[in-house]
């Protein structure tokens, strides 16, 4: 026991009067009693107890300021894009993305995202983690993933549900982190989003899908990360390269893939 105590001991910087003078009083207080022969080491532990928990608070204290800031320099988003079920207008991932990323980014703040356990039947746990310096805040939220519509039909299969829901927690995740407010543009600032598809042609393309295993081909064929992310004239594009290849699976149907 008192050989480990010894080796922490050991391991603390080394400080001259002046250094320590300049340092945080508590951990000038630490220096100053690991070099006193007759310290007790239970105190000397819970001294830099103390020392992690005043520097995990500061870094705390810090996040939360880069929050504010980024809040600070962060405007309306505008709804780009209609939802056909709701006759609604929402403001896509993509909108919300290129409007925050370079402001939070800005003031050091990153987020990934994943998935957890502990949502109900139906549903998937969307996480997010925004971290800065060292400190990392969670945050979370459970979407439906039943494949159902506005209207209760089913619309979607388990795999395309799945997927939607993450999408959407992802979006909803990051209006909530950032207080974004969502709507007209009325500072002439509005996001060039226009070319982007809606979610009635994302569902067109899938529909045209002979399955499920087709879909990430098709985006690998695209150059995009999912179907979401496609403009009109990526949309035009998957049509034909559909069509191309029923053609050609009609032709010959042992042929290789074109996607």
């Amino acid at each position: 026991m008192t050989s480990t105590k010894s080796k922490t001991i050991a391991n603390l910087p080394q400080a001259n009067s002046s250094s320590i003078a300049a340092m945080d009083p508590l951990v000038a207080m630490i220096e100053r009693a690991a070099r006193d022969p007759s310290i007790d080491m239970d105190r000397l532990e819970r001294l830099m107890q103390m020392q992690e928990r005043a520097q995990q608070r500061t870094i705390e204290a810090q996040f939360n300021e880069a929050m504010a800031e980024a809040q600070m320099e962060m405007r309306a988003v505008a709804a780009d894009a209609n939802n056909p079920q709701t006759k609604s207008k929402y403001a896509s991932y993509f909108a919300l993305d290129k409007a925050i990323r370079p402001i939070y980014s800005k003031h050091g703040l990153a987020l990934s995202f994943n998935t957890a356990e502990g949502a109900s039947a139906d549903c998937v746990r969307v996480v997010c983690y925004v971290s800065r310096s060292g400190f990392t805040r969670q945050y979370h939220v459970d979407m439906p993933a039943d494949g159902k519509g506005a209207k209760g039909g089913d619309v979607m299969t388990k795999t395309h549900a799945v997927g939607a829901a993450m999408t959407y927690g992802q979006r909803y995740l990051l209006k909530m982190i950032f207080n974004i407010a969502v709507g007209e543009d009325k500072d002439g600032n509005k996001i060039d989003t226009s070319d982007i598809v809606t979610e009635q042609q994302v569902t067109e393309i899938r529909n045209l899908l002979n399955s499920d295993a087709e879909e990430p081909a098709l985006c690998k064929h695209l150059g995009i990360a999912r179907l979401g992310d496609m403009t009109e004239v990526l949309f035009e594009k998957a049509k034909k390269a559909i069509d191309a290849k029923r053609k050609q699976t009609a032709a010959a149907p042992k042929s290789e893939e074109l996607l």
